[in-house]
This record gives C-alpha cells, structure tokens and sequence, in this order.
C-alpha cells in the first residue's frame, strides 16, 4: 500500500455505542495487512451497572485490547477526563502508536484528542463537524481543533470543520461506519434478538433517553414527563439505560415506575448489532439519543425527539420533535405509530466507510500530516477530500 513500515493504531471505545460505530474500522485495521490495531477501553464499558460491555469488546476477538477502569459511580466529569488522560497516557508511552482514533464527544474522546496533541501522535476523529444541543457540541468542536485529521459522514460535516479553520486536507468524507453494518447482511434475526433479551411484545416501541448536561435543574422534571406520556399510551416498550453522565440518577429514579410493569422491559445495555435489529423492527424510537436521529431514518423508523439535546441536527420527515411535555410526548408517540412507510434516509452514509477509511490510511501522505495545526481562514481552502 506503499505506507512504510506498519503503522500502529489505537482505538479508544468509552461506550457501547462508539464501539459499535467504530467496529467497522477496527475489524478493517485488522484484516488489512499494513496496519496493526490495537483497542483502548475504559468508560461505561468497565461499569457493571450497564453490563460489564467490556466483554463484547473481548468478544470481538480482536487481538490487543487494553482495559483502563476510569471512574466510579458518581464521579465527576473532570475527574474521569483527568483518570482517563493519565491512563491513556501511560499506555501511548508504552505502546508507542502511530495514531490514536476517536469518535464523537464523550468525555473519553476528548482525553484521547488531548494525550495524542500533546505527545505529538496523529489524531484521528470519526464523525466532527456535527450539530446537537448540551455540552456534547463544545467537546466535539473542541476534539475537532485538536485532532490532525477529520472523518466525517457527510460534506455538511466539512463545511462546518473547514468554518473552524481546518485544513481540506485533512477532511476525508466517508459516511457514518455504523451504517456498514446496519445496511449488511451480518445483523441477528429478530427473533434471536428477542429470545436471548425476553423480549415478548410483538410490536414495541424503544426509549433511549439521557441527560441534559446544560439543564440539570430540570432533568427530575423532563424524565417524569417522559415517563407519565409512556405510562399513557398503550404501546409496549423496550427501555435502554440512559448513559452515565451528570443527571442520570434522575432518569433511573424515574424509571422505578416502570419496572413492575409488564409493558416495558428495561435493559442496562445491548450489543450492537443486536440493537440495530431491534431498531429495525420497531414502531418507533422515543427519547433524545443521536439514534434517533441519525440511525433510525436509515431503516425508515420514526423517531420521537424530546427536548434540546439534539437541537439543530438533522431533521427529516420521520422525526417528530416535541418538548419536555408529558401530552406532546403521547400524541407524537400515537401519530408516530400510525405513520405507515418512511423513505430511508442515507444522509449519514451508504455502508461503504470502512473501504474509506482504509483508503485514506493507505496513501503516505496522511502519515506526514502537520502535527503542528495552524488555522486556516476559509478563503484559503478547497473542497474537503473525498475518500
């Protein structure tokens, strides 16, 4: 592929959903030939209260993988981004990679941006230049300007990265990776899906809803709208633990109301591919997690959007958008389910990122990119690469 001597990457994974949308590109690294892969993983994965994800990871069989226990429960943010600097740190040092891959704006992302700028490794981040609403859009912009290189899903993606000053070169579109799978033939049938989850209801809803960072004063109140509008319609739902952020107790406090009830089935996580089925099949996904909005138009699902921490993303004619109200919830979810077909969207991606990526990876000059980033003044760019 004419890229030298084999070229070392690391990937970092803090949640079950970054994994997923990064397997792709791992499991390319891997089968390669020229690239040797190496997996980083701390965050959520290592906490048993969203089931110990770590072994999916290890499950995948990839060959080095690295276990790094960032946190407890209840820790502050600054000190798991601190925890996760010091152990993805020491590990770079021993390691000694090329350059270390991120996806997204979890606090995890940006310790990995942070130990690759400052030890001079090449930065690599999967889906910047996006939109959304709480603190996730700060950490994303921030990752971006620290990150060497961009892979972004689309050219509304590399136009934003190019307004923060980022070199074209540096920008390679190449769609969102989790849609290879999602439009492959490798996901579980549903009825597997079913059986191994006890999931019984022939047709069901599936709520991903997690904390608003920036509106923690209403956080107790937005989750026992969601709650009483579920409780209110007759649908059966599959409930997904929310992610571990500030306000999640919130959240798990309300959602006490729902375990004796035999419509909803609450489920601390699930693996990847075996969610992308469940999306597949449901009626429609309510709650405010990025699946909503990026994955379940892709299948044609209707999407209820709650609140603000998706604000100005994408929109699209099977997403409903509606406040923190327990009645605008029920009547989205009624008309959701009564909506008989949906175009898929492919805005995010056409299944093909992982040719991409490796694509990219194989020319020699992504591997002498500028450690050294100088701002860019938009006039003095051109069109972002296409890879």
């Amino acid at each position: 592929m004419g890229v030298g001597l084999l070229k070392r990457i690391v990937f970092l994974s803090g949640t079950r959903a970054d994994f997923g949308k990064l397997k792709p590109l791992m499991r390319a690294v891997e089968e390669c030939g020229f690239l040797e892969g190496a997996v980083f993983v701390t965050g959520m994965h290592m906490l048993s209260r969203y089931g110990l994800t770590i072994d999916e990871v290890v499950k995948a069989g990839f060959q080095r993988v690295h276990a790094f226990m960032n946190q407890f429960r209840g820790e502050p943010s600054e000190h798991i981004l601190a925890n996760t600097v010091t152990g993805l740190s020491r590990y770079v040092q021993e390691y000694q990679p090329d350059m270390i891959v991120v996806h997204g704006d979890r606090i995890e992302t940006l310790a990995g941006a942070i130990v690759g700028a400052l030890r001079n490794v090449l930065v690599a981040h999967i889906e910047g230049g996006e939109i959304s609403g709480t603190i996730d859009e700060t950490i994303r912009h921030a990752v971006s300007k620290l990150a060497h290189l961009h892979f972004v899903a689309n050219r509304d993606a590399a136009e934003r990265l190019r307004q923060l000053g980022e070199r074209s070169k540096s920008i390679h579109v190449i769609g969102s990776p989790d849609i290879d799978i999602m439009l492959s033939n490798d996901l579980p049938d549903i009825s597997m899906v079913r059986d191994h989850y006890a999931i019984h209801a022939a047709r069901y809803g599936i709520v991903l809803f997690h904390p608003v960072t920036t509106e923690l004063y209403a956080q107790d109140c937005a989750a026992g709208e969601l709650v009483g509008a579920l409780l209110e319609t007759s649908l059966d739902y599959v409930v997904i633990y929310p992610n571990n952020d500030p306000g999640s107790e919130c959240i798990f406090e309300r959602y006490a109301a729902l375990e004796a009830n035999p419509r909803f089935k609450l489920l601390p996580s699930m693996r990847f591919e075996a969610f992308l089925t469940l999306l597949k099949h449901a009626e429609v996904i309510v709650g405010n997690s990025s699946a909503g909005i990026r994955e379940a138009p892709v299948y044609g699902v209707p999407t209820v959007n709650v609140g603000s921490r998706q604000q100005n993303r994408y929109r699209y004619e099977s997403i409903l958008d509606v406040p923190d109200d327990r009645t605008a919830i029920r009547e989205a979810i009624e008309r959701a389910c009564r909506i008989e077909s949906v175009r898929p969207s492919r805005f995010f991606g056409d299944g093909h990122s992982a040719p991409r990526f490796l694509r990219a990876l194989s020319h020699p000059a992504i591997w002498r990119t500028p450690r050294q980033k100088q701002f860019c003044d938009i006039d003095a760019t051109t069109e972002a690469v296409l890879s």
